[in-house]
């Protein structure tokens, strides 16, 4: 009976622990199934994850094509940053760190005001001129050796305004519908075409600046030629005697003095600003 009474206590307790087992290896099962489930869940938490952008949900934003190179960006910014955060913005997109671009939105675009406060709106066209440093490092410009050149010419010169060439046309005197000027100021370009002066011949020519196409635009009765920026090799400008709230300026078109395109009678206001905006001083350091 001891024996017969044991064998029967060993087989119960083998029956026991094998059903004992079962229920383990179940809650092993499902214990891997609720893994798996909580994994795909956090998978799909990640996928939703925001990008950062919330902190602008609230902010009244400005949709704007930014033109660089020829290449138009589709840039989403608030109406409230100012135009050194545009800049920023725009270097973020095309690369180019904001000293060396030059912003154009009805003219050169300040840094320190709004886009609300310069009246920028939805779809506007922003023109941005510049390049990047390795392009300048990579390319001797010519157009510095062309100024350089012209500068050391023009020192042993005399005044352009009494060379013959030049007298001829200023004897005309000053034209009667003139735009204003305002001696010992800077202004930006003008919104309108600078009209009212003269060319070498004599005759009216106006100067359209078109930003977006990066040309000048040298109209006369006859013709109005598309000037690209880029080909312009140098600005010189001399202030008219007697006439100091004017200047003369010539646009050298190709590679020797020759090429010259003289106008007479330029607003002293808009000098810097004809320079800076053909020449692109800024991008050089």
């Amino acid at each position: 009976m001891a024996t017969q009474d044991g064998s029967e206590e060993v087989i119960m307790e083998t029956e026991a622990q094998s059903k004992e087992a079962e229920p383990l290896g179940e809650s092993v099962e499902k214990g891997d199934a609720e893994s798996l489930s909580d994994a795909g869940n956090a998978t799909t938490q990640d996928s939703s994850i925001s990008n950062g952008d919330d902190a602008d949900g609230n902010q009244e934003m400005v949709d704007l094509k930014i033109i660089w190179n020829k290449i138009k960006y589709d840039l989403k910014i608030p109406v409230d940053s100012t135009g050194a955060k545009l800049k920023e913005s725009i270097h973020s997109l095309t690369g180019l760190p904001p000293a060396m671009q030059k912003v154009m939105y009805k003219g050169l675009l300040p840094e320190d005001k709004t886009l609300r406060e310069i009246k920028i709106t939805n779809g506007a066209k922003i023109m941005v001129v510049g390049s990047t440093i390795n392009d300048v490092l990579a390319v001797n410009t010519p157009k510095e050796v062309v100024q350089q050149e012209v500068k050391a010419e023009e020192n042993k010169k005399e005044p352009l305004c009494r060379q013959k060439q030049h007298r001829k046309v200023l004897d005309k005197g000053k034209p009667e519908d003139i735009m204003p000027s305002v001696k010992g100021t800077k202004e930006r370009l003008p919104t309108v075409p600078l009209s009212g002066m003269y060319n070498k011949s004599g005759g009216k020519v106006r100067l359209t600046f078109k930003l977006e196409q990066d040309q000048l635009w040298i109209g006369t009765k006859e013709r109005t030629e598309k000037v690209p920026m880029g080909s312009i090799k140098n600005v010189v400008s001399e202030p008219i005697e007697g006439h100091e709230d004017y200047s003369m300026m010539a646009f050298q078109l190709g590679p020797t003095e020759a090429s010259q395109y003289w106008v007479y009678w330029v607003p002293a206001q808009f000098v810097d600003a004809i320079k800076d905006t053909v020449l692109g001083k800024w991008q050089y350091f």
